[in-house]
Parts: structure tokens; sequence; C-alpha cells
């Protein structure tokens, strides 16, 4: 009995969040006005050089983000002058919920809401009040081959993502942070996850290319620009990329407001 009542009560929660979360991406999908996005800068370390990057951070360094979002959303037909407000928060002193070790069902959702909760826990009454926060955790590059993968919670407007603190490959963490806040606002990833190859044809740019390669851009969601059947490559910046038809529709770009 008490084993069905804690089902329960965790659908009952489930449940609530969902329809929560369902009414708040509506209301960030209707591109009728600036979305208002937070980046709070975590150190994932306690290296001298993250911590002088993050200190360096301003609004400005996300300013390619929303210029590039303004532009594919105009291509979609959405007059709405920035549809995406950036702007950079206080930094967060402890790290979010680790990512669940495989992505099951159960774990996912235990994982979410723990990301939830955590984010409600470092609310920092930010202005202009955030419909989506981004929780950026940087990494000396120094002390790292690679950062761990990031997430976006998909229609969750919260995302959690891995970058370097670094300035040389600041317009290539625009690039990570644009693909998790389109994640976050209901986009799907668009590569196979044994090859990090994009999917042909959902994850190509131009998928009417003929020849097909090499392509010249990168589908966001798909995250490489292919070069060949077998071989793609990490842009350099967010306008070496573009919204795709599939991500569009999901992020509801295809439907503008008449």
């Amino acid at each position: 009995m008490f084993r069905q009542l804690r089902i329960l009560l965790l659908l009952l929660v489930l449940a609530t969040v969902a329809v929560g979360a369902w009414r708040e991406r509506a209301r960030a999908t209707d591109w009728q006005g600036s979305l208002q996005v937070a980046v709070y800068p975590i150190a994932a370390d306690d290296s001298a050089i993250t911590r002088d990057y993050i200190a360096s951070l301003t609004d400005g360094h996300f300013e390619d983000i929303e210029t590039w979002i303004e532009g594919e959303a105009r291509s979609y037909g959405v007059a709405t002058l920035r549809p995406v407000d950036i702007t950079l928060a206080r930094r967060v002193d402890n790290l979010p919920p680790a990512a669940p070790p495989t992505r099951s069902g159960i774990d996912v959702v235990r994982w979410s809401l723990a990301l939830r909760y955590w984010a409600w826990r470092n609310d920092q009454d930010h202005r202009p009040k955030p419909q989506v926060k981004l929780y950026v955790i940087f990494h000396d590059p120094a002390r790292v081959g690679s950062v761990p993968h990031s997430l976006g919670l998909e229609k969750g407007l919260i995302g959690v993502v891995h970058a370097y603190a670094s300035r040389v490959q600041a317009a290539q963490n625009n690039v990570v942070i644009a693909h998790e806040l389109l994640h976050t606002l209901g986009a799907s990833d668009k590569y196979d996850p044994a090859s990090n190859l994009p999917l042909y044809p959902i994850g190509y740019a131009e998928p009417q290319r003929r020849p097909l390669h090499p392509q010249s851009h990168a589908e966001i969601m798909a995250g490489r620009t292919p070069l060949s059947i077998a071989e793609a490559l990490m842009p350099e910046s967010v306008f070496d990329t573009v919204i795709g038809a599939a991500t569009a529709a999901e992020i509801r770009l295809t439907q503008p407001p008449p």
C-alpha cells in the first residue's frame, strides 16, 4: 500500500510538472516577443583561468546567438525583433545534479526533477525574469581533454551546458549554448548517437544539395557539418549553422503569429 501511494504521489508530481512545462513552453515559442534567456556561469574547477574567464563575461558574449536566431526566425516568416534576449546572471557557486549514467526513463525522470529543484534552490531573482535558464559550466581547457556532454531538458526550459573557459573557443561555446537552448524549446537531436554523424535528411542544412557533400553549413541540432558520408566537423560559429525545417517545426518557427 505504501509503495502504491509513493507511485501515485510521484505520478501526481510528474503530471503537475508536465502541465506547467507545457504551458511555459507554449508561451516561450509563440515568438510574439523576446524570449528571455539567462546564462548562469559556473566554475567546473578551482582554476584561476576559469575564475578570470567567468569574471570577464558580459551580455555581449552571447550577442551572436541573438543575431543568428533573429536571422533564422526571419527566414521562416517571424518578424519579431530580437526574438531571443540573452542576459548574463550572477555566478552560481555549486554544481547542478550530475547527469544520469543512462538514458533510461526512470533515471532521466529523477534527474529532471532533481535539476528543477536545484534550479529553484539557486534562483537569483534575475531581471529580466528568465523564461529559459541555461547553466553554463566552464572548464579550464588545460585541465580537460574534452568536456562532458551538455543536456537541455526538452520542453523543460532548463539547460546544462559544458564549455571551455577560453576566448579562442568562445564562438564554438555559443554553438553548444544555442543547441541546448533549442533543446529546451522542444528541438530534438538530429545526429546518430553511435557515430555523432548528422542524420540525413533532417540533420543536413541543405538536404537537396547536389552533390550532397560537402555541406557548407551544419544543421544546429545535428551539431556538425557533413563533409562526406563518414566525416563531419564542428562548426566554428553559430553563423555556420542553420535551423532546419524539422527543428523549426519542433520549436514552432513554422507557425508564426498572424
